[in-house]
């Protein structure tokens, strides 16, 4: 359905699950920092490295595996 609607408008999904997150054309990463006390949300584009590590850590967690990585290069292609 997601492939379907994004033929014809723009589709911005917010996701956990890496099997979609690799189906983006444009993957951006959304994060928290505190600075000063003071919560701050961030958003940064990633590359096509950074997304295999941060597929990679959706897959697996913090700790990255071989096979994680072998897998979100998988579901990158």
């Amino acid at each position: 359905i997601m492939l379907l609607m994004s033929k014809t408008m723009q589709v911005i999904s917010i996701t956990h699950l890496p099997q979609i997150a690799a189906k983006g054309h444009s993957h951006f990463k959304v994060y928290k920092e505190d600075v000063n006390e003071e919560t701050i949300t961030k958003l940064t584009q990633l590359n096509q490295e950074e997304r295999i590590v941060e597929i990679a850590q959706m897959l697996g967690g913090k700790k990255i595996t071989d096979s994680a990585v072998v897998h979100a290069k998988s579901l990158l292609q």
